[in-house]
């Protein structure tokens, strides 16, 4: 059991808080604000700690200087400000010669937000390659470390891994809660256990199914995984996304022998094609040609899938089943989304694009948990742990 915030002596401390305030951003206004909301728990244990409070996160993707102008943590900073009873600090830079002197001026209780941590990615991906002076830099400034980035604990990066080589480390309540509910519903699922996956690229959720098939009833597939497992299968899905991978075709092909009474695939769709936008037909899956695109399940797979829904305990939801943002092809995300609510299952939604999907719906306070880690919830459940939260001392 890795130590958590709880068990270590923060009074009056400098505490170093690794945030993922990596939050989606229009026009400088927040358009979800959920990953800040899920860190605020911490930062209010440390503030009643008397603790001064330096908080990292990495925002955006920074290749170049100019990248710089557009993934500024400031905005992120200025909302926390609105979220919170004590004063928060912006520092322009996430490294300068005058950070230790505005630690040093810092009230208990008060919070300091470092830039973004990958700029220090240019030009020599400093952070991104978890080099030893930058992660011992940070750690300078500091008594103990708290990693409270669920959704940045996979990333082996200056800010996450390095910095606890050098301090007391320990685990923030959104960590502790995201694997306390990974472990308990997933890792641990009571069953029937039904996992309804979709998503588009199936090189990113191979690992992830083998993983989760020997601990699951049903697995229910759909999007981009179910076209390629069609294909596998001899099934023409025309220029639907699929992968041509032929090491992923071969897995493909033994897990859909191995496990052919758990996995189920759609029997009908909504196709599309590329060059005509006013196209759209309901097939059976046989019944696919050339040029169509497969673009959302149709009624007889959500009604097949209900069958196995309404008799499951526990449902992990990863993916959508079709191009969901289009309200054309929305139905079948949509169904299945709405058939589970109205379960008395357990129902759990890791990886970005269901959370995503479950907000548009607006059916997020209908589920039993909703992961923030995205890529990282993902790699937990396979590796049952990840590098920077292992690198967390144990209690």
């Amino acid at each position: 059991m890795k130590k958590r915030i709880q068990d270590i002596d923060v009074r009056n401390k400098r505490v170093l808080l690794r945030c993922d305030f990596n939050v989606p951003v229009k026009d400088g206004q927040i358009l979800d604000d959920s990953k800040i909301i899920a860190s605020l728990n911490t930062i209010e244990y440390l503030v009643k700690q008397g603790a001064k409070i330096i908080i990292l996160s990495h925002f955006g993707k920074v290749k170049t200087e100019e990248d710089k102008a557009t993934n500024s943590l400031a905005p992120i900073a200025e909302h926390l400000q609105k979220l919170v009873q004590t004063k928060v600090i912006f520092s322009k830079q996430p490294r300068s010669l005058y950070l230790e002197a505005k630690i040093e001026n810092m009230n208990p209780g008060e919070i300091l937000v470092l830039e973004n941590t990958r700029f220090e990615d240019v030009p020599n991906k400093l952070e991104s390659g978890n080099d030893a002076q930058l992660a011992m830099y940070w750690a300078g400034l500091a008594d103990v470390f708290c990693l409270d980035a669920f959704g940045s604990a996979h990333r082996k990066h200056a800010s996450t891994y390095g910095v606890a080589k050098y301090l007391p480390s320990c685990i923030g309540f959104l960590v502790e809660h995201e694997i306390e509910m990974l472990d308990k519903y997933v890792l641990n699922a009571e069953k029937p256990f039904t996992i309804v996956m979709g998503g588009a690229k199936v090189e990113d959720k191979v690992a992830l199914i083998e993983a989760l098939l020997p601990k699951c009833d049903h697995l229910l597939i759909t999007g981009g995984i179910a076209n390629s497992c069609l294909a596998t299968l001899n099934f023409n899905v025309g220029n639907s996304l699929r992968t041509r991978d032929p090491e992923i075709i071969n897995k493909l092909k033994s897990l859909l022998i191995t496990y052919k009474d758990k996995i189920m695939l759609p029997v009908d769709a909504i196709i599309g094609r590329e060059y005509n936008n006013d196209f759209i037909e309901h097939v059976n899956i046989d019944k696919v040609e050339e040029d169509d695109m497969i673009l959302d399940i149709g009624m007889k797979t959500i009604n097949k899938y209900k069958e196995i829904i309404d008799n499951s305990k526990t449902i992990f939801v990863n993916g959508t089943a079709g191009k969901y943002e289009d309200i054309r092809f929305a139905t079948g995300t949509r169904e299945l989304l709405n058939n589970i609510v109205n379960t008395n299952a357990i129902k759990i939604v890791g990886g970005g694009d269901g959370v995503s999907a479950v907000k548009h719906f607006k059916l997020g306070e209908k589920f039993t948990y909703l992961s923030t880690g995205g890529g990282a919830t993902l790699e937990y459940i396979i590796n049952e742990g990840l590098p920077a939260i292992d690198n967390i001392e144990d209690l």
